[in-house]
């Protein structure tokens, strides 16, 4: 799935798109969001992360995502908390670098903004620098977290390149031991599992600090955590996600927007899911009112509705001018063959067709390649060889093991791959 470009075949969803946007705004002013978007398997879950990704960085946030797998969790204590970490470190984009890699970036952005705010005030950059970083040590961990930053700006204006990169490993989370990182950088601390949030939202207001708007996190692929056969250890995670919540709910985080992607069974499920945990179900319930076709977006979850045929019929010549490099001359298929093809897709698909367009469009993009390269195929006899199945990709995630519930560490945990 492509990081960028999503506008340029984005279709229905207005109002769902809307919501997100009114969260990426509420964060750019100081605020805070959550939202969980769910979606059965080839629904576009990544698709629509990623549009939300991309509108947040022209809103000037900065972005960081990462799915989660066996190896990356909210919470862990064997690792794959701060693996998740690292990963999202990795991922930092901003509009200038926006397929990812952007973090050292970041802090050389915040010291032009130290610099620029000193010489407008006409005081010296050590103040300034120090006022900001100063702003940080209220929060959890802060002080370790300025003294990483002030370290990043002694390497670069010195020309130390290795502090600054010390500075940058710290902040992405790769040093394993305190020690390591008291030699590099005199600091006590390193990004472990259980400073992992922490750790984020601190970010949130450096990034503020830098010159950006906020900091937007999309986490997708949670069904991982469904997926977890140990009850303590699913429960810590789902603990980790209330927690999360909660600070958005109440504005105790500054400038940090979360978006989360999952399966409906992810949370609809009483036994395993989100709905197991009481304390998420009553916070992620329905609106008792919004039913018989009336909708509610003020809630965390957002649900996203299926394509209507004109929304399909839509994407579909999108996909085609993208494949054709924008030259209508270039098409490979005239505008009937696409009326044709969804018929064929309807017959093969039925309402699925709708609900998950991802099958339908790899085949749709298979059968262009095909009539691109081989320009005296005929679009109607290749129609008819077109084999469509539902997407049951997804299946086997729900297929898990028996739970356990005993004393055993997160090192443990098995998973259903």
């Amino acid at each position: 799935m492509p990081r960028v470009g999503q506008h340029l075949i984005q279709v229905g969803r207005a109002r769902e798109l809307e919501t997100l946007v009114g969260d990426i705004g509420r964060v750019a002013d100081g605020g805070s969001a959550f939202r969980l978007v769910t979606g059965a398997y080839g629904a576009g879950k990544t698709f629509f992360l990623n549009l939300v990704r991309a509108v947040a960085m022209e809103k000037k946030l900065v972005v960081a995502n990462a799915d989660l797998n066996p190896d990356r969790r909210l919470h862990a204590s064997g690792g794959q908390a701060r693996s998740f970490y690292a990963e999202l470190m990795r991922n930092v984009a901003t509009r200038a670098k926006p397929e990812g890699g952007a973090l050292g970036g970041v802090v050389e952005k915040f010291i032009g903004t130290v610099r620029s705010e000193a010489q407008a005030s006409g005081v010296a950059s050590e103040r300034v620098l120090h006022e900001k970083l100063e702003q940080l040590t209220e929060l959890v961990g802060g002080y370790d977290f300025a003294a990483v930053i002030a370290a990043y700006c002694r390497g670069f204006e010195s020309g130390n390149e290795q502090l600054s990169a010390d500075a940058v490993r710290w902040l992405r989370g790769e040093f394993s031991t305190r020690t390591d990182a008291r030699a590099a950088l005199g600091v006590r601390s390193i990004v472990d599992d259980a400073s992992v949030y922490d750790q984020l939202k601190l970010f949130a207001r450096f990034v503020r600090l830098a010159g950006y708007s906020g900091f937007l996190v999309c986490i997708d692929e949670l069904v991982n955590l469904y997926k977890l056969s140990n009850t303590q250890a699913r429960t810590a995670n789902y603990e980790q996600i209330l927690r999360i919540l909660n600070d958005s709910l109440q504005g105790a985080s500054v400038g940090l927007g979360f978006v989360l992607g999952g399966t409906p069974e992810f949370l609809f499920d009483t036994r395993r899911g989100l709905y197991s945990y009481p304390a998420l179900q009553s916070r992620l319930a329905d609106n008792q009112f919004a039913t018989g076709g009336l909708v509610d977006f003020s809630g965390p979850v957002i649900r996203l509705a299926s394509l209507t045929p004109e929304d399909f019929y839509l994407l579909l010549t999108k996909v085609r001018h993208v494949f054709a490099g924008g030259e209508a001359s270039a098409y490979p298929i005239p505008d009937e063959a696409i009326i044709a093809f969804m018929g064929h897709c309807a017959t093969r698909l039925g309402e699925q067709y709708f609900r998950t367009p991802r099958t339908t469009i790899t085949a749709f993009i298979d059968l262009l390649a095909v009539l691109q390269q081989n320009p005296t195929a005929d679009w109607k006899a290749l129609l008819g060889g077109v084999s469509l199945a539902p997407d049951r990709s997804g299946e086997s995630d729900h297929a898990v093991e028996p739970e356990t519930v005993g004393e055993g560490t997160d090192e443990l945990v098995s998973f259903k791959l």
